[in-house]
């Protein structure tokens, strides 16, 4: 009988030290899945994994010599009534080379609302080889009634590309932009686009 009071305090220590880890864990799971998305955004824009385009800081270095095809594609998901399109439905790019190419977006609804754009290319293999300079994507854009604005992105094709013997069946590449509806004030628009860039006509 003498043992009991210390038998009861190890458990109840034992059980504080259990509650504890478990409670931890909870906690670390909880933040690790708020923490998924946007980590597995920058594997993606690193990796160009899934037809993520890459973003880059610096242009390429050298001009290739094969002409590959990028066509624009531009969608609005259900409950945004907005009208997105690029200004040209494609160009033809040489790896290395700098273009701009240029989108309008209409908000046709009767308020005010927010979208925010995600993108992908097509094929996917080919999303590490497309790199992004500027971008309106994943940004708030807010439009009133019948307002328009012109959205940029400036792109290159890596030159190693046309380099991959398992991509040389490859010529054409579709840049998909996608606007979703979204919550929040919107935000402005980075300046793209300068006079050594070549614009899409």
């Amino acid at each position: 009988m003498a043992n009991g009071p210390i038998l009861d305090a190890k458990t109840t220590e034992r059980n504080r030290r259990v509650g504890w880890i478990v409670g931890g864990a909870g906690l670390f799971m909880l933040a690790l899945s708020f923490a998924a998305v946007p980590l597995y955004d920058l594997f993606c824009r690193t990796t160009g994994y899934g037809g993520t385009p890459m973003v880059v800081k610096e242009a390429a270095r050298s001009i290739g010599t094969k002409s590959y095809t990028v066509r624009f594609d531009a969608g609005v998901v259900a409950g945004l009534r907005w009208q997105f399109e690029p200004e040209a439905p494609s160009i033809t790019v040489k790896p290395g080379q700098v273009v701009t190419a240029r989108y309008t977006v209409r908000n046709v609804g009767p308020t005010e609302t927010t979208g925010i754009a995600s993108f992908n290319v097509v094929p996917e293999i080919t999303g590490g080889y497309f790199n992004k300079l500027e971008c309106f994507c994943f940004t708030e854009q807010t439009l009133k009634p019948g307002e328009a604005r012109e959205e940029a992105v400036v792109f290159f094709l890596d030159p190693a590309l046309e380099k991959e013997a398992h991509l040389s069946h490859i010529d054409t590449i579709t840049l998909s932009y996608t606007f979703h509806p979204a919550k929040g004030a919107g935000k402005p628009l980075a300046a793209a686009g300068s006079k050594d860039r070549e614009t899409v006509q």
